[in-house]
């Protein structure tokens, strides 16, 4: 069985990972996904929007990655890109909320208008979850399925590439993601998650917006506008 929505994943990463979908630990995933369906479990996002980070920023046009979790378990909210939800959505989800304050203080931008990130991949933005699928109402539900592997695939590829590139790890799983990644080449930019529960303990003050964009202009890279 061959896991849905890859219909539109950009080229250079279906010549960079492609491979993946044939194997057998994703062929699994994808059974995983069908049986939950058929069980009637409401899976988000939808499947056309799955894969929605690897279709809207090309492997190769990658400045920075932004690593979060699974997706939001809210209907509605989740797209496929990480901490992003559709231009509808209000009030907007607190982890969201806190990446925002953070923006403010780091570079006087307040985007708290929208809470719709399309316009961050569309520079060169990775807005990737470690975990791509999540059942309604259950956080964290399809861990340790597979997504894990395949998502490690991606970090390496970004990895491999010769542009350096800036990497924000928040919380602890995405930080163990820093083996994954050359620092002599790529900047890592890690602190806790932005989320109310753990944002008090060194997310706030990090400043990772305006670090980004200056280590993208010491490498000769046009900076991010993170005004949305």
């Amino acid at each position: 069985m061959q896991l849905q929505g890859t219909a539109g994943i950009d080229q250079t990463w279906l010549d960079a990972i492609g491979g993946e979908f044939a194997k057998s630990y994703m062929q699994d995933l994808a059974v995983f996904l069908e049986q939950e369906a058929q069980q009637g479990k409401n899976i988000l996002p939808p499947t056309e929007m799955r894969f929605n980070a690897l279709k809207a920023t090309a492997l190769n046009h990658i400045k920075v990655v932004i690593l979060g979790q699974d997706p939001y378990p809210t209907q509605g909210h989740a797209h496929g890109l990480s901490f992003s939800v559709l231009p509808t959505v209000k009030p907007l989800p607190r982890s969201l909320n806190n990446i925002y304050k953070e923006l403010k203080s780091d570079l006087d931008i307040d985007n708290k208008h929208t809470g719709y990130l399309q316009p961050w991949a569309e520079q060169g933005v990775l807005l990737l979850n470690t975990v791509l699928s999540v059942e309604e109402g259950n956080a964290n539900s399809h861990q340790k399925r597979g997504w894990e592997r395949f998502t490690d695939e991606i970090i390496k590829a970004v990895n491999a590439q010769d542009n350096p590139v800036v990497f924000i790890l928040w919380g602890a799983p995405a930080q163990k993601k820093a083996v994954l990644i050359d620092e002599t080449k790529h900047l890592i930019i890690k602190s806790a998650h932005p989320s109310p529960l753990s944002a008090k303990n060194g997310f706030f003050d990090s400043k990772p917006f305006s670090r980004s964009n200056a280590f993208l202009v010491e490498q000769g890279r046009t900076p991010i506008n993170w005004q949305l």
